[in-house]
């Protein structure tokens, strides 16, 4: 634990702006002094108490609720105060102020300051002290994060699980049967010349084929907690007055891009946040493309800007005007965009042909894609449950946590050893040291979703992410 862990904080709990409350919070140990220094008196642990904060000379700076936590039972592990005022900017910093001052004040019976070393909390560390006091573990400590940043109720309730533990025993029970696992192997290691084969008689084959369909129920929801944070990317790409702008406010209910039947009306990137089924989608309106000689600079660069968003997409809408699809010079640059989105694009990034105006012109036969309207909204249904598909998600279930990338790379990185481990095990006479490598390195991938192995640069980025006072 570094030196600054040690020192005592403060910081303004609530967020910025006006508000009916404000909150106050103080971390550290041996509080006792500071309080009776702002708040009058002492208190009782865990008992509201209403009174007048005092400033320096004694007169109030604000009435409200003074509350004490003797750690352990705190949030953050340590002594926690939280002085609840009335949330006007300046009463809250005039308190955070008065907080700092008293604490480096000489208390007259002891000669000492009140609370050496008090100083501003850094962004998220009343949460990192919590995990650095064993309050809760690191994925634990990220769905806090997450609950508050939750742009879904299906991701404030899977946030709400993972904080609640349910992610973290799913980890935890991979752990166990991994250490056992290794318990086995390392044990053989250590006595070759006992005649009892301990792997063969503890069915280490079978104990393996298990942790690995077990790792494969807790990847999968991983996948889906990630996809309820993260969401995907997805940007509507096509000619001038196709309806891509129609269809972002379709999708959207709202209208958020500028509609007119002259071409090249979109000139930037319009983005906009949807939810399908809980799922955030991030759906970009982009500069309809063309090659002409008569486009003026700004175009230019606002189809420039349109093939940006395309190449970092993770699903394309390829809007076609059925209106205009069997004309020649429309239906060759459709052609053409569609050879330059296959030379640009990974083959993991799947193009979606989306034909609208059907509710004027039927799609062709051999139309392959989905036929809608952007006006009607004939074929949005359809539209929907596609993306869904494209992102990867499977109907949820209440069992749902939430989850983030780097979990999704553990446990991959896990399942890589585990298949290691599995073609070892075939020849274990032979590879049983090689075994219980893989084996150590799987179990340290698992540790580090919860925190138990986990290096401080990981946990400044992801303590950083988080707002000040939590």
């Amino acid at each position: 634990m570094l030196a600054r862990h040690q020192e005592p904080i403060v910081a303004i709990a609530t967020a910025s702006g006006r508000g009916a409350v404000g909150i106050v919070r103080v971390s550290g140990r041996g509080l006792e002094a500071l309080i009776l220094a702002v708040c009058g008196k002492s208190l009782r642990p865990r008992q509201a108490a209403y009174l007048p904060f005092q400033d320096a000379d004694g007169s109030a700076i604000d009435q409200g609720l003074a509350l004490y936590f003797p750690g352990p039972q705190s949030y953050t592990g340590e002594d926690v105060l939280e002085l609840q005022a009335h949330g006007g900017p300046v009463v809250l910093q005039l308190l955070l102020a008065r907080c700092l001052e008293a604490a480096g004040e000489i208390e007259p019976s002891t000669g000492r300051a009140r609370l050496p070393g008090l100083r501003l909390a850094q962004p998220g560390e009343f949460t990192e002290r919590a995990f650095l006091n064993d309050k809760i573990d690191l994925a634990q400590a990220e769905a806090i994060a997450d609950l508050i940043d939750a742009s879904t109720s299906t991701a404030a309730r899977s946030a709400s699980r993972s904080l609640a533990g349910d992610f973290s025993r799913d980890i935890h029970v991979l752990r166990d049967a991994l250490v056992h696992l290794r318990m086995l192997v390392e044990a053989t290691l250590d006595f070759p010349e006992e005649e009892i084969d301990f792997l063969q008689q503890a069915d280490a084959q079978g104990q393996l084929d298990r942790l690995q369909t077990q790792l494969l129920t807790v990847l999968q929801r991983t996948r889906q907690g990630a996809l309820l944070r993260e969401g995907i990317k997805v940007v509507i790409a096509g000619q001038p007055n196709a309806g891509k702008s129609s269809l972002l406010n379709a999708l959207a209910g709202a209208e958020l891009a500028i509609v007119t039947p002259i071409a090249g009306t979109t000139r930037d990137v319009v983005q906009q946040t949807i939810q399908i089924e809980g799922v955030p989608l991030h759906v970009i309106d982009t500069a309809g493309l063309r090659d002409s000689p008569n486009l003026d600079e700004v175009e230019k660069i606002g189809i420039e800007r349109a093939w940006g968003q395309i190449e970092a997409a993770d699903a394309v809408l390829f809007l076609h005007d059925l209106t205009r699809a069997q004309q020649s010079d429309y239906a060759e640059a459709d052609t053409e965009i569609d050879q330059t989105l296959r030379s640009k694009l990974p083959a993991s990034v799947q193009v979606v042909h989306v034909w609208n105006k059907c509710d004027a012109h039927a799609a062709p036969a051999d139309a392959k894609g989905i036929a809608l309207s952007a006006k009607t909204g004939e074929g949005l249904a359809t539209l929907r449950q596609q993306l869904l598909h494209l992102a990867g998600w499977q109907h949820a279930s209440e069992g749902v946590y939430i989850a983030r990338a780097r979990h999704v790379q553990a446990l991959r990185t896990v399942q890589d050893h585990l298949a290691q481990a599995d073609a070892l095990l075939q020849a274990q006479a032979q590879s049983l040291d090689l075994l219980a490598e893989e084996l150590r390195l799987a179990q340290n991938a698992l540790n580090a979703i919860t925190g138990e192995f986990t290096s401080d640069d990981l946990l400044g980025v992801i303590f950083s992410s988080f707002c000040i006072g939590k």
